[in-house]
C-alpha cells in the first residue's frame, strides 16, 4: 500500500470529518462543531484534521455545502420530475417530505438554528428559501398558472413545510398520507388521482386500509 493510502487511513478522511460534523451538528448544534472534539469523537489526532480542511471556517462552509446540494437540490428536482399533471407534481416534491434521503429534516432544522447566530449563514438560508420558492413557482407555471398566482402557491406550500420543519411537528406516517390528497387539492386546486396516491403510496412502501364498510378508500 502506497504512503498516501496508508495516511489517509489513519487520518480518516475528508467524507468521515464531514460526516462526524454533520452528525454533531445535528445533535448538537454549530458551537459544539470544533476540531478537539471532533478528533476525539473520531478517535484521531487533532492534526489529521488539517490534512483535509485549512480550519474549522473550511469544515463549516462544506457542511453548509452539503446542505445546498442536498435539500435545496432534492426540491428543485423534485419540482422539475416528470407528471401528467400539477397534482402528480405535487406529490412528486412530497416526496420531499417523507423522504430522508431526498430532504434531511434535521438538516434543515440545524442550519435554520445555526443561521440565528450567524448572519452570513442567514443569508444563505434566506437564499436557499428564494431558490425553493422560484423552483415550485416555476412548476406551477408549468401547468399554466399565471406568474403571480404560481407565486402565491409556491409559497404556501413551501411555507407551510418549514413551519413543520421549524415546529418539529411528528405525525403518524397515517395520519400524514391521510392529509395528503386534501393538502394537494389545497395548494393545487386539483384533487390528485387515486393512481396518484397509489403510486405515491407504493414508492414511500405505505398500504392504506380500507374503511370499515370495505368501501374505495
Amino acid at each position: 500500500m502506497d504512503q498516501k493510502a496508508t495516511d489517509t487511513g489513519w487520518r480518516g478522511s475528508p467524507e468521515v470529518w464531514l460526516e462526524t460534523a454533520y452528525e454533531t451538528l445535528i445533535e448538537a448544534g454549530v458551537d459544539a462543531v470544533r476540531i478537539l472534539p471532533l478528533a476525539q469523537k473520531l478517535k484521531l489526532s487533532r492534526t489529521s484534521f488539517y490534512w483535509f480542511f485549512k480550519d474549522r471556517d473550511e469544515l463549516l462552509a462544506a457542511l453548509l455545502e452539503r446542505w445546498r446540494a442536498g435539500n435545496t437540490g432534492a426540491i428543485v428536482r423534485q419540482s422539475q420530475a416528470y407528471a401528467e399533471g400539477i397534482a402528480e407534481a405535487m406529490l412528486n416534491v412530497f416526496d420531499c417530505w417523507l423522504d430522508r434521503s431526498l430532504f434531511d429534516s434535521e438538516f434543515e432544522f440545524a442550519v435554520r438554528s445555526w443561521g440565528l447566530q450567524s448572519a452570513e449563514v442567514a443569508a444563505q438560508v434566506a437564499a436557499a428559501d428564494a431558490a425553493r420558492i422560484e423552483a415550485l413557482a416555476a412548476m406551477f407555471q408549468r401547468f399554466g398558472y399565471s406568474a403571480l398566482e404560481a407565486d402565491v402557491r409556491a409559497r404556501t406550500v413551501y411555507l407551510v413545510q418549514i413551519g413543520y420543519i421549524s415546529m418539529k411537528a411528528a405525525e403518524p406516517l397515517a395520519a400524514r398520507m391521510q392529509r395528503i390528497p386534501d393538502y394537494v387539492e389545497i395548494f393545487t386546486g386539483q384533487a390528485p388521482q387515486p393512481r396518484e396516491i397509489e403510486r405515491f403510496h407504493a414508492r414511500h412502501g405505505f398500504a392504506a386500509s380500507l374503511p370499515d364498510n370495505g368501501g374505495p378508500s
